[in-house]
């Protein structure tokens, strides 16, 4: 039709009587768990900036989502209580979702207290402390040391696979240490319950495995 050979499209509008094309969903590149620890090593040898290293390293710690961890605020952190409260409206689910800290997760938390964020984030951008870090810069580091072996989000893939295969702890435990919603909205009606003691041991042997 554009170099006029013909007058009209005799296939306009075919797509209307064919099948819709499955979408294949892809998953996220994740090392396998043995290899997590000296991966910790491997990012904190690289040449990227302390904020960086140490927000990788508290994303494989609490099996967080990048965006999570890189929006996290010294106010939603307790210390005392080593708990980190995560607001809903910066969850994907919209629940406010309370991370178990362990004591790696809450020394690289006081490593980070050096990067004096003005604003209050507890690892801020590495150029500008008054801002948040990019997506784009921890995906570049991951990238540049591991290529396509892995992403950041990989890391949760990671610490499941390890919560299924070296501990015994109930599917339901293992999923809300993702913040996933496990079963129907009748069924989570009824269990209300976060988890959050049995998460804590669960992220406590995390930590202890990856970092021995």
């Amino acid at each position: 039709m554009a170099r006029e050979h013909i007058e009209f499209n005799v296939a306009d509008g075919i797509g209307a009587a064919l099948p819709s094309a499955r979408k294949t969903k892809k998953h996220h590149p994740a090392l396998p768990y043995s290899e997590v620890g000296a991966a910790l090593e491997t990012i904190a040898g690289c040449t990227a900036s302390e904020a960086v290293k140490l927000c990788l390293r508290f994303i494989v710690l609490t099996a967080v989502r990048s965006g999570e961890a890189r929006g996290a605020m010294w106010s939603e952190i307790d210390v005392p209580g080593a708990e980190w409260r995560i607001p809903e409206e910066r969850m994907k689910v919209g629940i406010e979702h309370r991370v178990p800290l362990s004591a790696a997760a809450m020394d690289t938390l006081e490593r980070a207290r050096g990067l004096h964020s003005p604003a209050g984030w507890c690892f801020p951008a590495p150029a500008r402390a008054g801002r948040q870090m990019h997506a784009s810069t921890l995906a570049q580091v991951v990238r540049t040391l591991y290529g396509g072996r892995c992403t950041v989000h990989g890391f949760r893939s990671s610490f499941r696979d390890w919560a299924s295969e070296q501990t015994s702890v109930p599917h339901a435990v293992a999923e809300a240490a993702l913040a996933h919603q496990v079963g129907s909205a009748v069924e989570r009606s009824y269990a209300r319950s976060d988890l959050f003691e049995k998460r804590r041991g669960l992220m406590d042997g995390w930590a202890e495995f990856v970092t021995r």
